[in-house]
């Protein structure tokens, strides 16, 4: 690997903190990944719950995925959709789009344990301005690969022989790695950028220790070798082709463009990005 990206904390309202690890200073985007937060593994009380007010979004595609807990997602498009471990949501930005992501009325009251990534990938520059839209994809359509002592979910893109029902713009590689104790995997050089990350075990790269919560980035066309230590790993594999292009990155907002981030602050400010049917509150724009 070329590069080791620690995580960042970040409070996301309400004293719920994600792990940030892009984007970073040293690598913008993995392929056209952007963003990549890593939520929890968070034990919610009976008297918390997740409560994301409606927000905007332009230029890009939200991936939500999760281990554990649920989140009720709902959108300016008219989206209502639960998204339970295992499911994949991917929200298309486009032109602009609004959502909230809530705890499950079904949930409220209960203890529960909240666990998953939610990633940004960047539209290509000719689909930027492309009508928004929403599409699930519910934990059994997903391909699964088995090699010996590894089990390999195709979240999104293309992997290991299989692709992902899920619609991507660009070449992209979204994959997460279950690897039994001792048991290793060859990460084939198949894609132009790569990176893993670590979520759970003692994993190895080469026979380095692979820090967990560590974005791992790897060097293009080699064929490392990860392996479990004495217990399971879960690891996640993403990445992809390179963005066709600089991004400008601003709060919410993903584009090609510096002066459409500016339209779209004052398209939020002026109520013209859309509402989410049924909700009455909003975040903001920031003040910076």
């Amino acid at each position: 690997m070329t590069l080791s990206i620690p995580p960042r904390v970040h409070d996301l309202g309400g004293g719920f903190t994600v792990k940030r690890l892009l984007p970073h200073a040293k690598a913008r985007t993995v392929g056209p990944f952007v963003f990549f937060d890593h939520i929890g593994p968070a034990e919610l009380g009976p008297d918390q719950g997740l409560d994301v007010r409606p927000h905007p979004h332009i230029g890009l595609a939200t991936v939500t995925y999760l281990w554990e807990g649920a989140i009720m997602h709902r959108d300016s498009v008219g989206s209502v959709q639960e998204i339970n471990p295992g499911d994949v949501n991917w929200m298309t930005a486009g032109r602009g789009i609004v959502h909230s992501e809530r705890t499950p009325d079904r949930l409220r009251g209960k203890p529960q344990r909240m666990h998953g990534l939610q990633t940004w990938v960047a539209l290509p520059q000719a689909h930027e301005e492309d009508a928004p839209s929403f599409a699930h994809h519910p934990k059994a359509t997903l391909p699964v690969v088995s090699r010996p002592g590894a089990t390999l979910t195709i979240v999104a893109g293309h992997a290991f022989g299989e692709r992902a029902p899920v619609a991507v713009l660009m070449d992209t590689l979204y994959v997460s790695i279950d690897l039994e104790p001792g048991c290793a995997l060859a990460i084939p050089a198949e894609h132009a950028e790569r990176a893993l990350y670590p979520v759970s075990g003692e994993p190895t790269l080469d026979g380095e220790p692979l820090p967990l919560e560590h974005l791992a980035v790897l060097d293009a066309g080699t064929e490392p070798l990860l392996r479990a230590g004495d217990t399971a790993a879960r690891v996640m594999l993403l990445g992809g082709a390179p963005l066709d292009g600089h991004r400008h990155v601003w709060w919410n907002f993903v584009s090609s463009s510096r002066e459409r981030i500016e339209q779209a602050k004052q398209d939020w400010r002026d109520g013209r990005l859309g509402q989410v049917p049924g909700e009455t509150e909003s975040i903001p724009l920031p003040e910076r």
